[in-house]
């Protein structure tokens, strides 16, 4: 009898809710998870582990150590589009298929990139702290020259699954829409434009791209200088990518007129950081994507590629350009 592919499955997800997920595999397939939620606890459930379901808070992560401990290792499934958490060279160099969960929350986190625009136009959140705070600043609002969105020319930086869908509900509303990726799309809704040049003519600009060694500190000081006087950041990517000073220096200079924020540099964001108290600023604790519809879209990609890893079929959205037909070690 075939010995069980043992699925190790790390935090933050609940041991409960992925017994429930995979218990249709039945006698395929055992479920683990580390005995302590921290780095000793990972390395001691690696060596048996056939698939890993990895973390995507980035607590415990696959780096080269942990990649040479998992012996047995023949499939990564990230529960979640980033894979900064994975030494993505390590598994691609040891055979390992890595697959995200690409996708899965493309209309949330577009949606919210439309709804923190909205808000910066308008001035919602600052608004809504005087008004609490007992003040009634009709005046001051206006003063603040309210935007209607349709007016705004929306620069997208990225254009994967969660750009295209943005750059769709923009235009939408009215906007003028361009885009920049490193692969230009022929079909789309919205105008290719080279990165500098997307900068420069964007009133609101939505970073929607991955983390890489390239995109680092892609749209640092140089590139924000470029931008409209009184323009708009909104970042539902990585933090790393527009870095949290380099958008408090352009806040300061009034180059940007107002920042909303699902990432950041460091999360959570430190106690006491400047970014925590700038009026101009709207804060969220990464969770673009935290709709009920995007987890219940996650936890389908989940079950159904470790699924077909287990029975056999080929696995989707293998980011690392292996095979998708997991091979038992």
């Amino acid at each position: 009898m075939t010995a069980p592919w043992r699925i190790l499955s790390l935090p933050p997800i609940a041991d409960e809710i992925v017994r429930r997920l995979f218990e249709p595999l039945g006698d395929a397939a055992e479920v683990t998870f580390p005995q302590t939620r921290d780095r000793a606890g990972l390395l001691a459930a690696l060596p048996d582990a056939d698939i890993v379901v990895g973390d995507f808070s980035a607590r415990l992560a696959l780096d080269a150590d942990a990649v040479r401990a998992a012996r047995r290792l023949a499939f990564v499934q990230m529960p979640a589009v980033g894979t900064d958490s994975l030494d993505v060279a390590a598994l691609t160099a040891a055979g390992v298929p890595v697959a995200n969960a690409a996708g899965f929350n493309a209309r949330g986190v577009a949606e919210w990139a439309v709804g923190a625009a909205f808000a910066l136009c308008r001035h919602l959140a600052w608004a809504d702290r005087r008004v609490r705070a007992g003040g009634w600043p009709q005046p001051d609002v206006i003063a603040r020259r309210p935007r209607e969105i349709h007016t705004q020319r929306v620069g997208i930086v990225g254009f994967g699954a969660i750009g295209a869908e943005a750059a769709r509900l923009f235009t939408a509303l009215g906007c003028t829409v361009s885009y920049w990726t490193r692969r230009p799309r022929p079909k789309s809704v919205a105008q290719y434009r080279e990165l500098d040049d997307l900068l420069a003519s964007s009133d609101i600009l939505v970073l929607a791209l991955p983390l890489t060694d390239e995109t680092r500190g892609l749209i640092g000081p140089e590139r924000l200088a470029l931008m409209p006087e009184g323009s708009l950041l909104v970042n539902v990517a990585r933090g790393g990518i527009a870095p949290d000073d380099a958008i408090l220096s352009a806040l300061e200079s009034g180059r940007l007129a107002g920042a909303a924020l699902d990432v950041f540099d460091e999360e959570p964001l430190p106690e006491g950081h400047p970014l925590r108290s700038h009026e101009d600023v709207l804060l969220s604790p990464h969770s673009a994507g935290a709709s009920i519809q995007s987890q219940l879209n996650l936890v389908s990609v989940v079950r159904d590629n470790v699924t077909a890893a287990v029975r056999g079929h080929e696995v989707q959205n293998v980011i690392n350009g292996l095979k998708p037909q997991v091979t038992r070690r």
